[in-house]
């Protein structure tokens, strides 16, 4: 889950600093770069990147195209980056055409540090499509979009698969693109088609205009029934954890007993965390199974356990996907070697409110 966080870590970095970004240049190593790296590939090894990549197309004589990453020593994917407040079209697009076809690589990116747009040839060989297979905005990523953006890394990079995926992400990105259009502006033919399936009158144009209002409306109603029931299933399976936890959580005052050993783990804990948190946001709560340290106050962020009372002493820790990790401790001084791995537990509950 590393590159998560890398890639969310740049989005808030774009977010931040786009207004102060004033030409291409800036855009390419402000953002485009960044991106590069998270990507596995050395942005400062010529070997890997090559900035200013040149190739003779024709009677055109040192043309370049912003960078070419390269593997095992032939490109692999050519990118041309623009200033972040242009747009993307085909005028900006003119340049990889060209450049796909007298190279050997199978990819083309297209970026201005915040769209993405990565091309390859499905329709014709060598010859880049003029729509991408593969488009997204760096601060708006979804779980699906960065499992795409992981098979671009350098240690997951293969051609063929990425290729064999290539037409399926494509072709549903432009149904979804098909689909919204008619959820908004219904074509007579669709209407047509689901009207004859409830009417069985014949199709004047009178008919057809008022079926393509009710196909409106019965999108929009069946979009906000399926809405509500994901959110009423949601908030019931929130409301079972919360009470599960709280029963777990809640243990009767007489059985439990805070040690001297664990305030001193927890200050521990407040120490290595102060570095980058508010000392009022780390707080502990014993309970007779552990001792939990908790972001907030909220039992949905937990940074650590400590389990000290019993023979063996051990400590959980929880990765970016709240899965708990225990490990054994020969002293509560070993929790010193968990710093880097606290501080990221925090990092990933402030990176996903």
């Amino acid at each position: 889950m590393e590159l998560h966080t890398q890639l969310k870590s740049l989005a808030t970095k774009v977010d931040k600093l786009k207004d102060q970004i004033t030409n291409e240049e800036s855009t390419k190593h402000a953002f485009v770069l960044p991106f590069i790296n998270i990507l596995g590939y050395d942005a400062f090894n010529p070997m890997e990147v090559v900035p200013e990549f040149t190739a003779d197309i024709g009677m055109k004589k040192g043309e370049k195209v912003d960078y070419a990453i390269y593997q095992n020593g032939e490109p692999i994917l050519i990118v041309e980056c623009k200033h972040w407040t242009s747009s993307l079209d085909v005028h900006n697009s003119a340049q990889l055409f060209r450049y796909f076809h007298v190279t050997k690589t199978r990819f083309a990116l297209l970026t201005n540090g915040i769209t993405y747009k990565f091309y390859t040839d499905l329709e014709d060989a060598n010859k880049m499509d003029e729509k991408p297979f593969f488009q997204f905005d760096i601060t708006d990523l979804k779980e699906s979009t960065i499992k795409e953006i992981e098979k671009f890394h350098k240690s997951n990079f293969d051609i063929s698969k990425i290729i064999d995926n290539a037409s399926t992400l494509k072709y549903t990105r432009e149904l979804k693109g098909v689909i919204e259009n008619e959820m908004t502006t219904p074509s007579i033919d669709l209407v047509k088609l689901l009207a004859c399936k409830v009417y069985s009158g014949r199709m004047t144009a009178s008919v057809v205009e008022e079926f393509t209002e009710i196909l409106k409306r019965a999108y929009s109603q069946l979009i906000s029934e399926k809405v509500s029931n994901r959110l009423s299933t949601a908030l019931s399976k929130e409301e079972a954890v919360q009470n599960e936890e709280v029963h777990e959580e809640v243990e009767k005052p007489s059985k439990i007993e805070t040690t001297e050993e664990e305030i001193e783990g927890y200050n521990i804990v407040l120490a290595l965390l102060r570095k980058e948190v508010a000392k009022d946001r780390i707080v502990y709560r014993d309970t007779q199974s552990y001792f939990g340290i908790l972001l907030d106050n909220n039992n949905r962020k937990p940074i650590c356990r400590l389990h000290l009372n019993g023979g063996i002493k051990y400590i959980s820790t929880f990765h970016d996907d709240r899965k708990e990790e225990k490990v054994k401790m020969e002293s509560i001084d070993d929790i010193f070697n968990f710093e880097e791995q606290l501080l990221m537990t925090v990092k990933n509950y402030d990176l996903n409110e």
